[in-house]
């Protein structure tokens, strides 16, 4: 797997973690990589890329939580993914 889907899954493992303990946002990206480090933001509604170029990271990951899924979306410079895990 390479560091872009080990890093989405791992934001999923994390998002999974705050969910089985009450303490979640709803809707939240995770800016990775690039002149910003690492870096979160609560309940945006910027488009991704416009996010990650704007912050000048190399990725940025939705992750939202409904009452069934924990969804993560992800996008690089050249790759795009979508994880899921059902409650």
């Amino acid at each position: 797997m390479d560091g872009f889907l080990e890093t989405a899954a791992r934001i999923l493992d994390g998002a999974k973690s705050a969910v089985q303990t009450g303490h979640y946002e709803p809707v939240w990206t995770v800016l990775t990589g690039g002149l910003c480090g690492i870096r979160m933001i609560a309940d945006t509604d910027w488009p991704l890329e416009s996010l990650r170029r704007e912050n000048s990271a190399d990725c940025a990951f939705r992750v939202r939580v409904t009452h069934r899924q924990v969804l993560v979306d992800g996008l690089s410079r050249t790759s795009r993914c979508h994880l899921e895990y059902a409650r």
